[in-house]
């Protein structure tokens, strides 16, 4: 059996194994990767050479970048506006969503634009109440459309550029690629409004209701409880730290936290024992009305202070809910801390978080609950920074996280440095576009400056990276090696240069369009553009044409894969979140394939003539 032989059957096994998705993608790919050694066509070294490409790396970087996106709000920002624009109009967001990708997309990787929005879409498909898989798939369509846009937009465009130079021809200009781009994501749109039916056919889920922070609010009886109030200039809390103060025991006042204003914006800070009060510094206390304290009077305390009282209510918390989480936690009767009190227990010392009510069954108790023992299964509302409770989750042995409110899915833990996240996903584009640096080098050094600015950390940006994606994408690079090397990408060039003899120039086009498609079903669409750019220009020479059309097809059809989710790492990345199957790409992307080679076919004379 010759190598070619071989090659070919381990490829028509991995797309079998692909179409039943058994087993799955990632391991496929894997399978792949040590099978196609076994062939001798490539060595185990070129078999493993995807995990020390600069794509992958890039595709990772991104996903980063995109994470900080998310944890610093922009991504939550620009799925807010997008859900304000489209309302309750599911086709006014794919709309919305293919139009914004295929532009942000125009001067980036397209990959990358995905990694960067599939957190968005995926917050707006959960707000929204509709499946993700009825705007994952758009989200690919477009962004592989965005490559379509411009001269950089893609690394085959650049590829079909540098042949026709290399041939002694001018290259396409930046936006030479723009007329055709532009009705082909109107079209694009128009399908996916249609086709969208077919993708998650049904209702949308109905999520279980989460508690949200009013609702605790209420449940611990906290309303009424809690009071604001402003430290004046003159008075005489301001410079003293809060452990000197010892307002628990005098007052039986629980600071919660501190609202602190700066030049720029107001901060919450979460007390601790050396926390130093400031001239207008405004404490959120919480006060129980009955138990050790009930003599207590705020109206006297506040003039004994010098303090202005401010109105508050339960829905305080959920007004600051971006700055300050709750969390309901349970004592399990293993704890060490059964019969201790919150005081003695230094439960906000080790913590950093504060008891705001505490619940023996499912009766909340009325009496301060910090001087209240503990017992197993009591189960306490905590407030404090989302940071500390996230680190709660960890905690096995002394308190179980039970609960976190509705709030915690939107929380954003660094939402003042977005303007740095902002100006570094610029600087990446700019570099980018300009080219002043290879396209990975920029976006680690965005991923550099990320974590300079404290916009992500090294865990977030560990659990930021998509990993069954990349295995995937690494294990199917090999086969593109192996089929040149095997001389079956040439075998397919040569006889498409002798069917095409005597062939009119418009069904040339179909047939480059329609080769250079399914080619890229197996081998990358920037390989693909190296086979198929030479070819192409040589069908042009035969036909004493002009080289224009005939390379621009190549670049286009390149783009235009939309039919299985190994076309393209695009489509690759949106398997997982879409929850698709092999069939869904070839039920939803063949026949738009088949409609973008009918509109470029079109187009092709009008815009670059024979």
């Amino acid at each position: 059996m010759s190598q070619l032989a071989m090659v070919l059957i381990l490829l028509g096994a991995a797309v079998v194994m692909f179409a039943i998705n058994r087993p799955r993608m990632d391991v496929v790919a894997v399978i792949m990767m040590v099978a196609l050694p076994m062939t001798g066509v490539i060595s185990m070294s070129e078999a493993l050479v995807g995990l020390s490409d600069p794509n992958i790396v890039l595709i990772a970087a991104l996903f980063i970048i995109g994470e900080a996106l998310v944890r610093t709000g922009v991504a939550q920002r620009l799925g807010d506006w997008l859900t304000a624009r489209a309302g309750a109009s599911e086709a006014k967001l794919i709309f919305l969503l293919m139009v914004i990708v295929a532009g942000v997309g125009s001067f980036m990787s397209s990959t990358g634009v995905v990694a960067i929005f599939i957190p968005i879409v995926l917050r707006i498909a959960r707000n929204a109440r509709i499946p993700a898989g009825r705007l994952m798939m758009p989200l690919s369509v477009a962004a592989l459309i965005s490559g379509m846009m411009t001269l950089v937009a893609t690394a085959p465009n650049l590829v079909v550029h540098s042949e026709l130079m290399r041939q002694g021809h001018e290259g396409f200009g930046f936006f030479a690629f723009t007329p055709f781009g532009m009705p082909i994501l109107a079209l694009a749109i128009l399908y996916m409004l249609f086709a969208r039916r077919f993708l998650a056919p049904g209702p949308a889920p109905v999520l279980p209701e989460r508690a949200a922070l009013t609702g605790w609010v209420a449940d611990y009886d906290l309303a009424g409880r809690e009071h604001r109030l402003r430290l004046r200039p003159g008075s005489m809390l301001a410079g003293k730290r809060l452990d000197s103060l010892d307002l628990r025991a005098s007052a039986g006042i629980n600071i919660v936290a501190i609202e602190r204003g700066s030049r720029f914006r107001r901060k919450l800070i979460h007390p601790r024992a050396q926390t130093v009060l400031e001239a207008g510094d405004i404490l959120l206390i919480d006060q129980r009305a009955r138990g050790q304290g009930a003599g207590f009077d705020l109206d006297t305390f506040a003039q004994a202070h010098d303090l202005i009282t401010l109105p508050v209510s339960g829905q305080w918390f959920a007004d600051t809910a971006q700055e300050i989480g709750m969390a309901q936690i349970i004592v399990p009767p293993t704890s060490r801390l059964i019969g201790q009190t919150v005081t003695k227990a230094r439960f906000r010392s080790t913590y950093d978080l504060s008891v705001i009510g505490m619940k023996h069954g499912t009766k909340p108790v009325s009496e301060r609950v910090i001087d209240e023992p503990l017992r197993a299964g009591d189960t306490l509302l905590t407030v404090g920074p989302w940071r500390a409770i996230r680190k709660l989750m960890d905690e096995r042995r002394d308190l179980i996280l039970l609960d976190l409110p509705a709030e915690s899915d939107e929380a954003v833990p660094a939402r003042h440095r977005a303007p740095l996240a902002v100006g570094v996903l610029a600087l990446v584009v700019v570099l980018m576009v300009w080219g002043i640096v290879p396209n990975v080098q920029a976006a680690l050094f965005g991923c550099l400056l990320l974590g300079l600015f404290r916009c992500i950390d090294m865990a977030g940006a560990y659990r930021s990276i998509h990993w069954q994606s990349l295995i995937l994408i690494v294990g199917m690079l090999p086969f593109s090696l192996a089929l040149q090397r095997t001389g079956g990408v040439e075998i397919a060039a040569q006889a498409l240069l002798g069917a095409l003899d005597g062939a009119s120039p418009r069904l040339v086009l179909v047939a480059i369009f329609a080769v250079t498609g399914l080619l890229g079903l197996f081998i990358s669409n920037t390989a693909t553009a190296v086979l198929m750019a030479p070819v192409a220009l040589a069908v042009a020479g035969a036909l004493d044409a002009s080289p224009y059309p005939f390379a621009m097809t190549v670049a286009l059809a390149a783009s235009a894969a939309f039919m299985t989710p190994v076309s393209s790492p695009v489509n690759t990345l949106v398997v997982g979140p879409g929850n698709y199957q092999f069939a869904d790409f070839l039920r939803i992307g063949v026949p738009f394939a088949v409609i973008c080679m009918a509109a470029s076919v079109v187009l092709m004379p009008l815009i670059l003539p024979f």
